[in-house]
Protein backbone atom coordinates (compact mmCIF):
# COMPACT_ATOMS: atom_id res chain seq x y z
CA UNK A 1 0.00 0.00 0.00
CA UNK A 2 1.19 3.51 -0.71
CA UNK A 3 2.55 5.22 2.36
CA UNK A 4 0.46 8.34 1.76
CA UNK A 5 -2.75 6.35 1.49
CA UNK A 6 -1.95 4.24 4.55
CA UNK A 7 -1.14 7.13 6.87
CA UNK A 8 -4.04 9.19 5.57
CA UNK A 9 -6.37 6.32 6.44
CA UNK A 10 -4.80 6.09 9.90
CA UNK A 11 -5.29 9.82 10.58
CA UNK A 12 -8.89 9.71 9.31
CA UNK A 13 -9.58 6.62 11.39
CA UNK A 14 -8.29 8.31 14.55
CA UNK A 15 -10.58 11.30 13.99
CA UNK A 16 -13.63 9.11 13.46
CA UNK A 17 -12.65 7.04 16.49
CA UNK A 18 -12.59 10.08 18.75
CA UNK A 19 -16.08 11.02 17.56
CA UNK A 20 -17.29 7.49 18.23
CA UNK A 21 -15.79 7.50 21.71
CA UNK A 22 -17.50 10.82 22.43
CA UNK A 23 -20.77 9.26 21.32
CA UNK A 24 -20.09 6.25 23.51
CA UNK A 25 -19.55 8.56 26.48
CA UNK A 26 -22.88 10.29 25.77
CA UNK A 27 -24.63 6.95 26.13
CA UNK A 28 -23.83 7.12 29.84
CA UNK A 29 -26.06 10.18 30.11
CA UNK A 30 -28.79 8.40 28.17
CA UNK A 31 -28.70 5.66 30.80
CA UNK A 32 -28.78 8.22 33.60
CA UNK A 33 -31.87 9.79 32.02
CA UNK A 34 -33.52 6.37 31.73
CA UNK A 35 -32.68 5.66 35.37
CA UNK A 36 -34.16 9.01 36.39
CA UNK A 37 -37.39 8.14 34.54
CA UNK A 38 -37.68 4.84 36.42
CA UNK A 39 -36.87 6.53 39.73
CA UNK A 40 -39.57 9.16 39.25
CA UNK A 41 -42.12 6.47 38.38
CA UNK A 42 -41.25 4.69 41.63
CA UNK A 43 -41.64 7.92 43.60
CA UNK A 44 -44.90 8.99 41.96
CA UNK A 45 -46.81 6.42 39.93
CA UNK A 46 -49.71 8.70 38.94
CA UNK A 47 -47.91 11.44 36.99
CA UNK A 48 -48.31 12.42 33.37
CA UNK A 49 -45.79 11.82 30.60
CA UNK A 50 -44.88 15.50 30.46
CA UNK A 51 -44.38 15.57 34.21
CA UNK A 52 -42.01 12.58 34.18
CA UNK A 53 -39.97 13.93 31.26
CA UNK A 54 -39.55 17.35 32.85
CA UNK A 55 -38.60 16.02 36.28
CA UNK A 56 -36.25 13.36 34.86
CA UNK A 57 -34.48 15.97 32.73
CA UNK A 58 -33.95 18.11 35.81
CA UNK A 59 -32.58 15.04 37.60
CA UNK A 60 -30.22 14.43 34.69
CA UNK A 61 -28.81 17.95 34.90
CA UNK A 62 -28.17 17.50 38.62
CA UNK A 63 -26.66 14.02 38.19
CA UNK A 64 -24.37 14.81 35.23
CA UNK A 65 -21.39 15.90 37.38
CA UNK A 66 -21.68 12.78 39.54
CA UNK A 67 -22.06 10.53 36.50
CA UNK A 68 -19.00 12.10 34.89
CA UNK A 69 -16.95 11.65 38.05
CA UNK A 70 -18.13 8.05 38.36
CA UNK A 71 -17.12 7.17 34.80
CA UNK A 72 -13.79 8.95 35.24
CA UNK A 73 -13.13 6.96 38.41
CA UNK A 74 -13.99 3.75 36.56
CA UNK A 75 -11.49 4.65 33.82
CA UNK A 76 -8.80 5.49 36.38
CA UNK A 77 -9.26 2.12 38.09
CA UNK A 78 -9.08 0.34 34.74
CA UNK A 79 -6.02 2.42 33.81
CA UNK A 80 -4.01 0.89 36.62
CA UNK A 81 -5.53 -2.59 36.87
CA UNK A 82 -6.82 -3.58 33.41
CA UNK A 83 -3.65 -5.53 32.57
CA UNK A 84 -3.82 -7.47 35.83
CA UNK A 85 -7.46 -8.30 35.14
CA UNK A 86 -6.67 -9.48 31.60
CA UNK A 87 -3.73 -11.58 32.83
CA UNK A 88 -5.94 -13.15 35.50
CA UNK A 89 -8.52 -14.08 32.85
CA UNK A 90 -6.09 -15.35 30.20
CA UNK A 91 -3.23 -16.64 32.35
CA UNK A 92 -0.65 -14.59 30.45
CA UNK A 93 2.80 -14.44 32.05
CA UNK A 94 5.76 -12.15 31.40
CA UNK A 95 8.64 -13.75 29.54
CA UNK A 96 12.25 -12.67 29.14
CA UNK A 97 14.81 -13.11 26.40
CA UNK A 98 16.21 -16.13 28.24
CA UNK A 99 12.79 -17.81 28.38
CA UNK A 100 11.68 -17.03 24.82
CA UNK A 101 14.75 -15.99 22.78
CA UNK A 102 13.08 -16.64 19.45
CA UNK A 103 10.00 -14.55 20.20
CA UNK A 104 11.95 -11.82 21.98
CA UNK A 105 14.43 -11.38 19.14
CA UNK A 106 11.73 -11.18 16.48
CA UNK A 107 9.92 -8.39 18.33
CA UNK A 108 13.13 -6.58 19.24
CA UNK A 109 14.27 -6.51 15.60
CA UNK A 110 10.97 -4.95 14.53
CA UNK A 111 11.15 -2.32 17.26
CA UNK A 112 14.79 -1.42 16.53
CA UNK A 113 14.15 -1.10 12.78
CA UNK A 114 11.52 1.62 13.40
CA UNK A 115 12.72 3.12 16.66
CA UNK A 116 9.71 1.86 18.57
CA UNK A 117 9.94 1.31 22.34
CA UNK A 118 9.96 -2.39 23.17
CA UNK A 119 6.65 -3.51 24.72
CA UNK A 120 6.50 -6.28 27.30
CA UNK A 121 6.12 -9.82 26.06
CA UNK A 122 3.65 -12.28 27.56
CA UNK A 123 2.84 -15.89 26.73
CA UNK A 124 -0.37 -17.66 27.68
CA UNK A 125 -0.55 -21.44 27.73
CA UNK A 126 -3.25 -22.24 25.19
CA UNK A 127 -3.53 -24.41 22.09
CA UNK A 128 -5.44 -21.59 20.39
CA UNK A 129 -3.66 -19.58 17.70
CA UNK A 130 -4.02 -15.94 18.69
CA UNK A 131 -2.32 -12.83 20.03
CA UNK A 132 -3.35 -9.42 21.35
CA UNK A 133 -1.86 -6.12 22.55
CA UNK A 134 -2.88 -4.18 25.65
CA UNK A 135 -1.83 -1.07 27.55
CA UNK A 136 -2.70 2.61 27.90
CA UNK A 137 0.79 4.14 27.96
CA UNK A 138 4.35 3.15 26.91
CA UNK A 139 5.07 1.69 30.37
CA UNK A 140 2.05 -0.60 30.13
CA UNK A 141 2.19 -1.73 26.51
CA UNK A 142 2.44 -5.49 26.16
CA UNK A 143 1.93 -8.12 23.48
CA UNK A 144 0.55 -11.50 24.50
CA UNK A 145 0.82 -14.56 22.26
CA UNK A 146 -0.43 -18.09 22.83
CA UNK A 147 1.90 -21.05 23.09
CA UNK A 148 -0.09 -22.68 20.29
CA UNK A 149 0.80 -19.80 17.99
CA UNK A 150 4.50 -20.21 18.78
CA UNK A 151 4.39 -23.92 18.01
CA UNK A 152 2.45 -23.61 14.78
CA UNK A 153 3.73 -20.53 12.96
CA UNK A 154 7.19 -20.11 11.47
CA UNK A 155 9.44 -17.14 12.17
CA UNK A 156 8.17 -15.01 9.28
CA UNK A 157 4.54 -15.61 10.25
CA UNK A 158 5.16 -14.86 13.93
CA UNK A 159 6.99 -11.69 12.91
CA UNK A 160 3.94 -10.65 10.88
CA UNK A 161 1.61 -11.25 13.83
CA UNK A 162 3.93 -9.25 16.09
CA UNK A 163 3.98 -6.50 13.46
CA UNK A 164 0.17 -6.52 13.45
CA UNK A 165 0.02 -6.02 17.22
CA UNK A 166 2.84 -3.49 17.15
CA UNK A 167 0.86 -1.49 14.59
CA UNK A 168 -2.11 -1.46 16.97
CA UNK A 169 0.20 0.13 19.55
CA UNK A 170 1.75 2.61 17.07
CA UNK A 171 -1.65 3.74 15.77
CA UNK A 172 -3.13 4.22 19.25
CA UNK A 173 -5.67 1.45 18.65
CA UNK A 174 -4.90 -0.25 21.94
CA UNK A 175 -5.74 2.79 24.05
CA UNK A 176 -8.94 3.50 22.14
CA UNK A 177 -10.14 -0.09 22.30
CA UNK A 178 -9.37 -0.43 26.01
CA UNK A 179 -11.22 2.84 26.77
CA UNK A 180 -14.11 1.77 24.52
CA UNK A 181 -14.36 -1.57 26.31
CA UNK A 182 -14.30 0.23 29.67
CA UNK A 183 -17.05 2.70 28.75
CA UNK A 184 -19.11 0.00 27.05
CA UNK A 185 -18.70 -1.98 30.26
CA UNK A 186 -20.15 0.95 32.19
CA UNK A 187 -23.10 1.07 29.81
CA UNK A 188 -23.64 -2.66 30.17
CA UNK A 189 -23.33 -2.57 33.96
CA UNK A 190 -25.80 0.25 34.55
CA UNK A 191 -28.08 -1.02 31.81
CA UNK A 192 -28.36 -4.35 33.60
CA UNK A 193 -28.76 -2.57 36.94
CA UNK A 194 -31.69 -0.48 35.67
CA UNK A 195 -33.22 -3.46 33.91
CA UNK A 196 -33.13 -5.51 37.12
CA UNK A 197 -34.68 -2.56 38.94
CA UNK A 198 -37.48 -2.48 36.38
CA UNK A 199 -38.17 -6.22 36.65
CA UNK A 200 -38.39 -5.93 40.45
CA UNK A 201 -41.07 -3.26 40.31
CA UNK A 202 -44.65 -4.42 40.92
CA UNK A 203 -48.01 -3.07 39.90
CA UNK A 204 -50.86 -2.24 42.24
CA UNK A 205 -54.58 -2.41 41.50
CA UNK A 206 -55.83 0.11 38.96
CA UNK A 207 -52.59 0.13 36.98
CA UNK A 208 -50.54 2.25 39.39
CA UNK A 209 -47.19 1.34 40.93
CA UNK A 210 -47.62 -0.37 44.30
CA UNK A 211 -44.85 1.77 45.74
CA UNK A 212 -46.86 4.87 44.95
CA UNK A 213 -50.41 3.88 45.95
CA UNK A 214 -50.67 6.81 48.35
CA UNK A 215 -49.81 9.56 45.85
CA UNK A 216 -51.59 12.89 46.24
CA UNK A 217 -54.92 13.71 44.57
CA UNK A 218 -53.38 16.80 42.92
CA UNK A 219 -50.99 14.63 40.91
CA UNK A 220 -53.89 12.37 39.91
CA UNK A 221 -55.98 15.32 38.71
CA UNK A 222 -53.00 16.63 36.74
CA UNK A 223 -52.69 13.26 35.04
CA UNK A 224 -56.42 13.26 34.23
CA UNK A 225 -56.14 16.71 32.61
CA UNK A 226 -53.51 15.24 30.28
CA UNK A 227 -55.95 12.55 29.21
CA UNK A 228 -54.24 9.78 31.16
CA UNK A 229 -55.81 7.30 33.51
CA UNK A 230 -54.22 6.73 36.89
CA UNK A 231 -50.78 5.29 36.19
CA UNK A 232 -51.20 5.51 32.41
CA UNK A 233 -48.34 7.97 32.05
CA UNK A 234 -46.14 5.73 34.16
CA UNK A 235 -46.64 2.82 31.75
CA UNK A 236 -45.52 4.92 28.79
CA UNK A 237 -42.51 6.24 30.69
CA UNK A 238 -41.41 2.76 31.77
CA UNK A 239 -41.63 1.56 28.17
CA UNK A 240 -39.60 4.59 27.08
CA UNK A 241 -36.97 3.99 29.79
CA UNK A 242 -36.57 0.32 28.84
CA UNK A 243 -36.28 1.30 25.17
CA UNK A 244 -33.54 3.83 26.02
CA UNK A 245 -31.63 1.22 28.04
CA UNK A 246 -31.77 -1.30 25.20
CA UNK A 247 -30.84 1.35 22.65
CA UNK A 248 -27.85 2.50 24.72
CA UNK A 249 -26.58 -1.06 25.06
CA UNK A 250 -27.05 -1.79 21.36
CA UNK A 251 -25.30 1.43 20.29
CA UNK A 252 -22.39 0.72 22.66
CA UNK A 253 -21.86 -2.62 20.89
CA UNK A 254 -22.12 -0.99 17.47
CA UNK A 255 -19.53 1.65 18.44
CA UNK A 256 -17.12 -1.06 19.59
CA UNK A 257 -17.60 -2.88 16.31
CA UNK A 258 -17.00 0.28 14.29
CA UNK A 259 -13.79 0.90 16.22
CA UNK A 260 -12.54 -2.67 15.87
CA UNK A 261 -13.37 -3.71 12.32
CA UNK A 262 -11.62 -0.89 10.46
CA UNK A 263 -8.54 -1.13 12.66
CA UNK A 264 -7.84 -4.77 11.86
CA UNK A 265 -7.39 -4.00 8.16
CA UNK A 266 -5.05 -1.12 8.99
CA UNK A 267 -3.07 -3.31 11.38
CA UNK A 268 -2.64 -5.94 8.65
CA UNK A 269 -1.37 -3.24 6.32
CA UNK A 270 0.90 -1.86 9.03
CA UNK A 271 2.40 -5.30 9.57
CA UNK A 272 3.24 -5.55 5.87
CA UNK A 273 4.76 -2.08 6.03
CA UNK A 274 6.97 -3.20 8.92
CA UNK A 275 7.99 -6.62 7.62
CA UNK A 276 7.81 -6.08 3.83
CA UNK A 277 6.34 -9.57 3.64
CA UNK A 278 2.62 -9.70 2.70
CA UNK A 279 2.75 -13.44 2.04
CA UNK A 280 3.78 -14.13 5.64
CA UNK A 281 0.85 -12.08 6.97
CA UNK A 282 -1.54 -13.92 4.65
CA UNK A 283 -0.28 -17.39 5.60
CA UNK A 284 -0.42 -16.44 9.30
CA UNK A 285 -4.06 -15.39 8.93
CA UNK A 286 -4.87 -18.60 7.07
CA UNK A 287 -3.34 -20.73 9.83
CA UNK A 288 -5.08 -18.72 12.55
CA UNK A 289 -8.43 -18.87 10.73
CA UNK A 290 -11.00 -20.66 12.88
CA UNK A 291 -8.41 -21.63 15.51
CA UNK A 292 -8.27 -18.49 17.66
CA UNK A 293 -10.89 -19.24 20.31
CA UNK A 294 -9.48 -18.63 23.80
CA UNK A 295 -11.45 -20.82 26.24
CA UNK A 296 -12.62 -18.85 29.24
CA UNK A 297 -11.72 -15.47 27.75
CA UNK A 298 -14.30 -12.71 27.97
CA UNK A 299 -15.71 -11.08 24.85
CA UNK A 300 -13.71 -7.93 25.71
CA UNK A 301 -10.45 -9.89 25.50
CA UNK A 302 -11.45 -11.57 22.24
CA UNK A 303 -12.14 -8.17 20.71
CA UNK A 304 -8.47 -7.29 21.20
CA UNK A 305 -7.14 -10.42 19.46
CA UNK A 306 -5.74 -10.87 15.97
CA UNK A 307 -8.85 -12.87 15.12
CA UNK A 308 -12.11 -13.24 16.97
CA UNK A 309 -13.98 -16.33 15.77
CA UNK A 310 -17.01 -15.50 17.92
CA UNK A 311 -19.89 -14.11 15.88
CA UNK A 312 -23.32 -12.78 16.68
CA UNK A 313 -26.48 -13.63 14.80
CA UNK A 314 -26.10 -13.19 11.02
CA UNK A 315 -22.55 -11.90 11.60
CA UNK A 316 -24.11 -8.64 12.88
CA UNK A 317 -21.96 -8.53 16.00
CA UNK A 318 -18.71 -9.89 14.54
CA UNK A 319 -15.92 -7.68 15.86
CA UNK A 320 -13.41 -8.52 13.11
CA UNK A 321 -13.62 -8.60 9.32
CA UNK A 322 -13.61 -12.11 7.92
CA UNK A 323 -10.25 -13.69 7.20
CA UNK A 324 -11.23 -13.90 3.53
CA UNK A 325 -11.82 -10.14 3.32
CA UNK A 326 -8.56 -9.38 5.13
CA UNK A 327 -6.59 -11.70 2.85
CA UNK A 328 -8.33 -10.24 -0.19
CA UNK A 329 -7.26 -6.74 0.86
CA UNK A 330 -3.64 -7.87 1.28
CA UNK A 331 -3.68 -9.54 -2.14
CA UNK A 332 -5.25 -6.50 -3.82
CA UNK A 333 -3.27 -3.70 -2.20
CA UNK A 334 -0.05 -5.34 -0.97
CA UNK A 335 0.57 -7.79 -3.81
CA UNK A 336 0.41 -10.89 -1.63
CA UNK A 337 -0.50 -14.42 -2.72
CA UNK A 338 -3.33 -16.34 -1.13
CA UNK A 339 -2.65 -20.07 -0.63
CA UNK A 340 -6.27 -20.61 0.39
CA UNK A 341 -7.41 -22.22 3.67
CA UNK A 342 -4.56 -24.12 5.28
CA UNK A 343 -4.91 -27.45 7.10
CA UNK A 344 -2.56 -27.80 10.03
CA UNK A 345 -0.44 -30.95 10.34
CA UNK A 346 -1.93 -33.61 12.66
CA UNK A 347 0.54 -33.10 15.53
CA UNK A 348 -0.11 -29.37 15.50
CA UNK A 349 -3.87 -29.68 15.19
CA UNK A 350 -4.16 -32.05 18.17
CA UNK A 351 -2.12 -30.61 21.06
CA UNK A 352 -4.21 -31.86 23.94
CA UNK A 353 -1.53 -34.27 25.11
CA UNK A 354 1.58 -32.50 23.87
CA UNK A 355 4.73 -32.52 26.05
CA UNK A 356 6.19 -29.20 27.23
CA UNK A 357 8.01 -27.19 24.57
CA UNK A 358 11.71 -27.93 24.39
CA UNK A 359 14.42 -25.27 23.96
CA UNK A 360 15.22 -24.43 20.35
CA UNK A 361 18.96 -24.74 20.91
CA UNK A 362 20.63 -27.92 22.15
CA UNK A 363 19.45 -31.53 22.11
CA UNK A 364 15.77 -32.29 22.60
CA UNK A 365 14.99 -34.40 25.71
CA UNK A 366 13.11 -37.65 25.06
CA UNK A 367 9.33 -37.36 25.46
CA UNK A 368 7.67 -38.87 28.49
CA UNK A 369 5.34 -41.81 27.87
CA UNK A 370 1.73 -40.64 27.60
CA UNK A 371 -0.29 -43.62 26.46
CA UNK A 372 -0.81 -43.94 22.71
CA UNK A 373 0.51 -40.40 22.22
CA UNK A 374 3.75 -41.00 24.14
CA UNK A 375 5.79 -42.07 21.12
CA UNK A 376 5.63 -38.92 19.04
CA UNK A 377 8.05 -39.03 16.16
CA UNK A 378 10.32 -36.15 15.29
CA UNK A 379 9.45 -35.12 11.78
CA UNK A 380 9.35 -31.77 10.03
CA UNK A 381 6.13 -30.92 11.91
CA UNK A 382 7.50 -32.02 15.28
CA UNK A 383 9.87 -29.07 15.46
CA UNK A 384 9.05 -26.34 17.91
CA UNK A 385 11.07 -23.65 16.20
CA UNK A 386 8.60 -23.41 13.31
CA UNK A 387 11.45 -23.35 10.79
Amino acid sequence: MAAYGLYTHIASNKFRSMLLLAGLFLLIYVLVFAGALLAEVMINGNGSVQYYLAVAFADLVKAMPLATIGVAAWIVIAYFFHQSIIDAVTGGEDVTRQQQPRLYNLLENLCISRGIPMPKLKVMDSDALNAFATGLNPRQYSITVTSGLLRTLNDQEIESVLGHELTHIRNGDVQLMVVAVIIAGVVGFFGELFFRLFTNLSWGSGGSWSSSSSSSSSSSSSSDRDGKNSGGGAVIIVILAVALILLAWLLSQVVKLALSRSRELLADAGSVELTKNPDAMISALRKIEGRGELPGATSAVMELCVDNPREGFADLFATHPSIDSRVRALVTYAGGHDPGPLALPPETADEANRPPSAPTDGPRPPPLPRGPWGSRTSGPWGRTDGG
